[in-house]
């Protein structure tokens, strides 16, 4: 049998190793985790047997069913964790457009200007987005505190639209260079002014782009630990401090049923999002990868 032959079989072979992995690795933590939700603690962290955790023996002593609510409840009812999740939504939706509209006329603007500063400005740009995100929000906690803006929304929006700004720039300015020049100076020779040919005709072009770029956003705003945090209060606190605060601390006796039911709820607008979007996300990663 020929090598050309053989391949084909070790590819799929390859393929399959992969998928293995990626099952293990990912896949079945988080069905685990899904399952282990409707359980009591005393099923799904059991010492004694994992099949505890799926039979629900404790969860049928306890509630009278072997699956529960209980952990979603206690996050979601007593601990209120719909208001993170309205802070959450506030923070990303905010944070995305900014960072779009900001990024998506900066980086048309580097694309076309043909200055050899937008190279360097756009090294710049990447370099600031590399730092460590606490060094950052250490800059922004001294003035915060100083004009009392500390622990409320807009603050934290401002210091994460900084933190991502940089590699939004880097991302559209990359979408815009795969896109002819000739569509511009069409439609200018047709009557546009360049804004006209920017809003009418560059972005329907590169809207996969625009719609990729605002993903990745949305979720640094979405999985943002380290800045929300720190600049927020309890009151105004996101889904993943909030989940964090379910652990407990040295001082606070948490619930960790309470913690996994929320992680849960939090994953699940991620999978709508990724399904809902997924042809344009395909379509602007593959337009970035290559330049026409």
């Amino acid at each position: 049998m020929s090598v050309a032959t053989r391949r084909p079989a070790a590819l799929n072979a390859l393929i399959l190793c992969f998928l293995a992995i990626w099952i293990i690795a990912a896949a079945f933590p988080f069905a685990w985790t899904v399952w282990g939700s409707f359980k009591v603690e005393a099923d799904f962290f059991s010492r004694q047997s994992w099949w505890s955790a799926i039979e629900g023996t404790r969860t049928q002593a306890q509630t009278g069913s072997a699956f529960t609510l209980a952990g979603y409840e206690g996050a979601w009812v007593k601990n209120e964790f719909w208001k993170a999740a309205i802070n959450t939504l506030i923070v990303t939706v905010s944070v995305t457009l900014i960072s779009l509209t900001i990024g998506t006329l900066g980086g048309y603007a580097l694309a076309r200007s043909g200055s050899r500063y937008a190279f360097w400005i756009l090294i710049a740009a990447l370099i600031f987005r590399a730092m460590p995100h606490i060094t950052l929000v250490s800059g922004y906690m001294l003035p915060f505190f100083q004009l009392n803006i500390w622990g409320v929304l807009p603050t934290t929006i401002i210091v994460l639209v900084a933190i991502n700004q940089p590699f939004t720039l880097w991302m559209l300015h990359s979408f815009f260079l795969s896109i002819p020049k000739d569509l511009d100076e069409s439609a200018m020779v047709d009557g546009c002014t360049r804004f006209q040919a920017f809003r009418m005709v560059i972005i329907p072009v590169m809207w996969p782009g625009v719609i990729t770029t605002g993903l990745f956003s949305f979720l640094l705003a979405y999985n943002d630990f380290a800045v929300t945090s720190m600049l927020l209060s309890q009151d105004n606190q996101t889904m993943v401090p909030k989940i964090a605060s379910f652990l407990g601390s040295i001082q606070n006796e948490g619930n960790v049923m309470f913690a996994v039911a929320a992680v849960v709820s939090a994953t699940v607008p991620l999978f709508i999002l990724v399904l809902f979007f997924q042809r344009q996300i395909v379509s602007g990663l593959t337009a970035g990868a290559v330049k026409g």
